[in-house]
């Protein structure tokens, strides 16, 4: 049983499991890398990677990339969460990157994907104060103008922004229509004159996301990715990636939550033997593996049936590997915060952290409200 993959994705995943080993495998590695865990995201780290051509690694071969498989990219994710790698842009970036690999122009892409080779964040903006999980309702407004564009309207809820070169922006051009019509995505370089990037803090007090507060900024009329008005349909050609990107990053890190539970009740003894070796536990930890098991092999299940038909969009299956695996994630560092019982709690050990990043994973990226929503329309309910 298990996922089967060649010699060489075998040689890739220990490849970067002995990295994330090397640079972040202690407790006080990571603390010095992210100061003290208020920091997602380090860039020397990052920058490593990129020199070993791993970011990369979806980008197609002509802008300096590989050009490689989905099943290859779940791997990279994958085990660089399991390892805790601060590059917490990892993930925002693979996403907007996917946007410009299949609608941008020349010169975007050359700008961006060769960027996000080299090490570069980049960032996408959808969501506002009155539009989250209803992308539809999004009112940042983009009027055209002689020379070009004209923006105004608040985003919230921005990965990375702050960190990053480019920010692939969302805004409504048109009000004709349904209310999925008229929107365009928009290169907005993170230094444009009228974008205010904000940072929103964050439980743990980290800094990971953002406010942005757009005043008349003006783009050039070559800053539309794709075609206008037709940004909708773009986004959704992407989910495949997205959630597979979101599934395999929450499929390393209930790896970890696990693997660090069963390292502590392995050791803590109570009434005189390891608090593991008492059934309750142990059926509790075998049905978390269980569970993992299974993700894993749902998620390279959709990967290779996503590199087997680039160009299907398969709703039903991405949103079944986004949920199962930021829900059976959340389950995991639940239940080791549970079985670890006040030392789950304390910053001494990870799962506070592990519990923190889970929680939020059933969120961004689509709700689990939102998948099992898609999952029930695709079984026309």
């Amino acid at each position: 049983m298990g996922v089967e993959f060649s010699p060489e994705q075998k040689d890739f995943a220990a490849a970067v499991a002995a990295f994330a080993k090397r640079e972040a495998g202690t407790r006080e590695q990571r603390d010095a890398l992210t100061e003290h865990d208020k920091e997602q995201h380090n860039p020397g780290v990052y920058a490593k990677m990129a020199e070993l051509g791993w970011l990369g690694l979806t980008i197609p071969e002509e802008y300096g990339g590989s050009a490689a498989s989905m099943v290859d990219m779940c791997i990279l994710l994958e085990e660089s969460l399991r390892g805790m790698l601060p590059i917490g842009a990892i993930g925002p970036t693979l996403i907007t990157g996917g946007a410009y690999a299949k609608f941008g122009t020349e010169a975007q892409k050359d700008n961006v994907l060769r960027g996000i080779v080299r090490g570069a964040s980049q960032s996408i903006s959808m969501s506002e104060p009155e539009a989250g999980s209803d992308v539809g309702n999004l009112s940042t407004k983009a009027v055209k103008t002689a020379d070009g564009w004209l923006i105004n309207g608040q985003k919230t809820w921005c990965s990375n922004a702050h960190i990053s070169e480019n920010i692939l922006l969302v805004a409504r051009t048109s009000k004709e229509g349904g209310k999925h019509e008229g929107l365009t995505m928009f290169h907005v370089p993170a230094d444009t004159p009228g974008l205010q990037i904000t940072p929103i803090e964050l439980m743990g007090n980290q800094t990971e996301t953002n406010d942005l507060y757009i005043t008349d900024c003006v783009l050039p009329e070559d800053a539309v990715v794709g075609e206008e008005g037709n940004g909708w349909r773009q986004l959704m050609t992407g989910l495949n990636f997205e959630r597979l990107i979101l599934a395999a990053m929450s499929l390393g890190a209930a790896e970890r939550a696990f693997e660090d539970t069963i390292a502590f009740v392995t050791q803590r003894k109570q009434f005189g033997r390891p608090v593991g070796s008492f059934q309750s536990l142990r059926h509790r930890l075998a049905d978390l593996a269980t569970e993992i098991e299974c993700t894993k092999l749902l998620i390279y299940s959709v990967a290779r049936e996503a590199d087997a038909n680039p160009n299907k969009v398969l709703a039903r299956e991405a949103s079944m590997a986004k949920l199962k695996a930021t829900e059976t994630s959340k389950r995991v560092a639940l239940e080791g915060m549970q079985m670890m019982g006040g030392y789950g709690y304390a910053r001494e050990f990870d799962m506070e952290k592990h519990v923190r990043g889970a929680l939020v994973s059933t969120i961004f990226g689509g709700t689990s409200e939102i998948q099992r929503d898609i999952i029930g329309r695709t079984l026309g309910l």
